[in-house]
């Protein structure tokens, strides 16, 4: 093994436990939420006290406008919030990454792209979300998870082609180019290994984005309903008795907080050392 190549190998390991000290909370804080409701020592329809009774032995962090335990809620109201803000982060990455890449290579599909994207981002996302939620029928948290995948999209099909763009003329485009190979080649196997970077920071980024617009939708009941456990419902239910017990209101806005700050902090952690790793095969 030569000189560099160990060298190599040490730059490829010394960002790592760097790396895990932001990763770490955000691990931590997902599980907590998806297995919340295994610990949690109430059910979540169950009145304990008097309507946003103060914390005690029974209720640690009080009750809410039902008298329900607080932190049962709590526990119990992370875990579909996360899978939702999951999927659609999953969802508009994948498609995004698709789109972004054959883009690049082909100047219609790039003008159209451009132009879907341009139309979207002129139309206000609270209004688009009211009204994709509210034309599907039934409603509820698909209807708002399909809304932030429409609205999510375009947007981050742009920065997947803005990325995409200068590799689109790079010498090795042109050699395979010259080779013979099809445009599915090119997007997937020579111009999708280089964004791996970008990927996974917008990624992080569409979760944040996800979960900030499913709790405004919960905020605004256009997707979970009462008596559901959720954090943004619990935040509005909660509201007018907030100087009753805050802990109704405060814990599952800095659950949201924590949520989408922890997530986000770990996708900038990870994002440039997967540029480093995939630099140095």
């Amino acid at each position: 093994m030569t000189a560099t190549a160990v060298l190599d190998q040490r730059a490829a390991r010394r960002p790592w436990p760097r790396i895990l000290l932001p990763v770490l909370p955000a691990v931590l804080l997902v599980l907590v939420a998806v297995l919340g409701p295994l610990p949690a020592a109430h059910p979540v329809d169950k009145p304990l006290t008097a309507p946003y009774g103060e914390a005690g032995t029974d209720a640690a962090l009080g009750g809410d406008q039902l008298g329900r335990d607080v932190l049962s809620r709590l526990l119990h109201g992370g875990s579909a919030l996360i899978g939702s803000a999951l999927t659609v982060a999953f969802v508009v990455t994948l498609l995004a990454t698709l789109l972004g890449c054959f883009a690049v290579l082909s100047p219609r599909l790039g003008r159209l792209v451009e132009r879907i994207a341009d139309t979207s981002i002129l139309l206000p996302p609270v209004l688009g979300i009211m009204l994709l939620a509210l034309a599907w029928p039934g409603g509820g948290r698909l209807a708002i998870t399909f809304a932030a995948i429409v609205l999510g999209t375009p947007y981050a099909v742009r920065i997947v082609a803005s990325a995409a763009a200068p590799l689109a003329g790079a010498g090795f485009i042109e050699a395979a180019i010259a080779g013979g190979e099809r445009t599915a080649h090119l997007a997937l196997r020579e111009i999708l290994p280089n964004l791996r970077a970008t990927i996974l920071a917008l990624f992080g980024l569409r979760f944040v984005d996800a979960v900030y617009v499913i709790s405004m939708a919960g905020f605004l009941q256009l997707g979970p309903q009462p008596p559901e456990a959720d954090w943004a419902l619990m935040i509005r239910e909660n509201g007018p008795g907030i100087l009753l017990n805050p802990w109704a209101v405060v814990a599952p806005a800095l659950a949201i907080g924590l949520l989408a700050i922890s997530v986000n902090l770990a996708a900038n952690a990870l994002a440039p050392a997967t540029a480093r790793r995939a630099a140095l095969r």
